[in-house]
């Protein structure tokens, strides 16, 4: 994924070989000797990743070493990445390689990287993989301008198995429950309160329990702020009653999920998208309509 991510944003990396005898290079591993996680030490027990059917750049594959890490949890935020020449020394590739991938990782926000010497310097993992998710998912709606029934269709299928799977747990979100009360206030714009209401469903994503959802919603999030800010203009005067309506399914949502029905969850989100979605959607036909005549 931090390969594809890095594909996206179209980061070019020095071009150079794996070893040539095929070996591959290890894996982070957490230091033992003092306890601490200051920092990590390259080992040789990582499996072999399958053959791709073109070569990879070296900096990709520095990529991949250190994506795995991260994914199995050896790498975690706080922990400090070798040092240039010994990434280099180690994977066999050169060091141009190895500051090409922590660039495409600080850019990633995944790496932040301090020059100069000491506990402070170096490179650190400051944040998990699902930040790069989000990140990829938020480049690829902006650059490919995604249509809205298919953004839409999208949110239906996490949204839909979110809620169902924090019913399940009858999941206590009192995150959501405060942006609940912050909607109540009849006094907020209409961005004012179609911001609390992006934050909300990130925050039902959450309460999933699963991360990738919730960085899936996250990614989605200005795509879906597109379709439902230029919906509500399109409603005019007829906003206050969607508003009203919103809320009230908001509500009803968060019942059925901490009463632990999610089957009645799940009806419900589904719901509230697609009823916003036809409704912004006919009145956006109607508003072009009008200026057409």
């Amino acid at each position: 994924m931090l390969v594809l991510y890095a594909a996206v944003v179209r980061v070019v990396g020095s071009e150079g070989e794996l070893p040539a005898d095929g070996g591959h290079p290890g894996t982070l591993r957490p230091p033992f000797a003092d306890g601490g996680r200051s920092g990590v030490v390259w080992s040789d027990h990582m499996p072999a990743v399958a053959a791709t059917t073109s070569a990879p750049r070296a900096w990709e594959g520095v990529l991949r070493r250190i994506e795995a890490d991260l994914l199995s949890g050896t790498l975690v935020p706080g922990d400090r990445l070798p040092g240039e020449r010994e990434l280099a020394s180690t994977l066999g590739v050169g060091r141009s390689s190895v500051r090409e991938a922590l660039r495409v990782l600080e850019a990633m926000g995944l790496v932040r990287t301090a020059v100069g010497s000491g506990p402070s310097a170096g490179a650190f993992v400051v944040a998990a993989p699902g930040a790069g998710l989000a990140q990829l998912l938020r480049l690829q709606v902006a650059s490919r301008a995604f249509p809205v029934a298919d953004v839409v269709a999208y949110r239906l299928l996490l949204e839909e198995w979110g809620v169902s799977a924090a019913a399940e747990r009858s999941a206590v979100i009192d995150d959501a429950a405060q942006l609940l009360i912050a909607m109540d206030d009849t006094a907020l714009s209409r961005n004012e309160f179609l911001a609390l209401d992006a934050q909300f469903h990130i925050a039902l994503a959450r309460a999933s329990g699963n991360a990738v959802v919730e960085a899936s919603m996250a990614g989605l999030r200005s795509a879906v702020e597109e379709y439902v800010t230029s919906g509500a203009e399109a409603l005019g005067s007829h906003w206050d009653a969607m508003r009203d309506t919103l809320h009230a399914e908001h509500t009803a949502i968060m019942a059925a999920i901490s009463g632990g029905n999610p089957e009645l969850a799940r009806t419900l989100v589904g719901a509230h998208i697609i009823d916003y979605h036809a409704a912004t959607d006919t009145a956006s036909r109607n508003e072009k309509g009008t200026h057409r005549g």
